[in-house]
């Protein structure tokens, strides 16, 4: 199976086409040598991410990105997982960070298929000197 890649979103502004963020998940998958995957990408509003972050992790606030990845069996298989993100939030995150929002989405993108993938970080100040997080950005340039 190749990469498929959906993106679909439940709101009306995306700052980015649909192809640009195919494009950042499917840069993220191959840079990690991922020959098969089943991706969702959503974009959803501040009520919808924060009800989830509430629902799936038990954060009382909204957030944003969410990603959930199925293992593989056997490190084999197709890697399978949904993205989910708030444009919303990062229009706010960018504004916050000097950067445009569409950036920032991008970001988001490769953030979350890293998640996906089974990546973490710790969720200090730290965060940004992980090695996923050095990764996500070593990507994101090659997607800018």
């Amino acid at each position: 199976m190749p990469l498929a890649i959906d993106v679909s979103s439940t709101v009306r502004r995306l700052l980015i086409s649909k192809k640009r963020v195919r494009e950042a998940a499917e840069t993220t998958l191959k840079a990690e040598g991922v020959p098969d995957a089943m991706l969702s990408i959503t974009f959803v509003g501040r009520a919808a991410i924060t009800a989830m972050n509430r629902r799936y992790l038990g954060h009382h606030r909204p957030t944003d990105v969410i990603s959930f990845g199925l293992g593989r069996e056997n490190g084999r298989g197709p890697v399978i997982g949904d993205v989910y993100i708030c444009p919303e939030i990062a229009r706010a995150n960018a504004k916050r960070q000097g950067v445009s929002a569409g950036e920032e989405i991008m970001r988001l993108v490769v953030h979350g298929t890293l998640h996906v993938l089974g990546y973490d970080h710790p969720d200090t100040e730290a965060r940004t000197s992980s090695s996923m997080w050095r990764k996500q950005e070593r990507i994101l340039a090659r997607v800018l």
